[in-house]
């Protein structure tokens, strides 16, 4: 088990290794969720919008508005 202590000012350190296993860096956002035995779970926050640059790949070619309505309308008559 890692420990910390809490400062006169309400602050902690977060230990290295929690903060490795967070993935959490300076400029991180944490939440502290309660649980139903009444602890709390120290959780980290989504990064930004800014963070998912890059997740969705570059189309091949580009689409048209017409293909896209297409595409849809085909998808939603498949959901029917």
């Amino acid at each position: 088990m890692v420990a910390a202590t809490v400062t006169s000012k309400g602050q902690i350190t977060i230990p290295a290794s929690v903060r490795a296993a967070l993935g959490l860096r300076a400029g991180s956002r944490v939440e502290f969720v309660p649980t139903s035995e009444g602890t709390y779970e120290l959780v980290s926050v989504a990064g930004s919008v800014r963070s998912l640059r890059g997740a969705v790949p570059t189309p091949v070619r580009a689409v048209s508005l017409a293909e896209m309505d297409r595409a849809v309308a085909d998808g939603m008559a498949g959901e029917a």
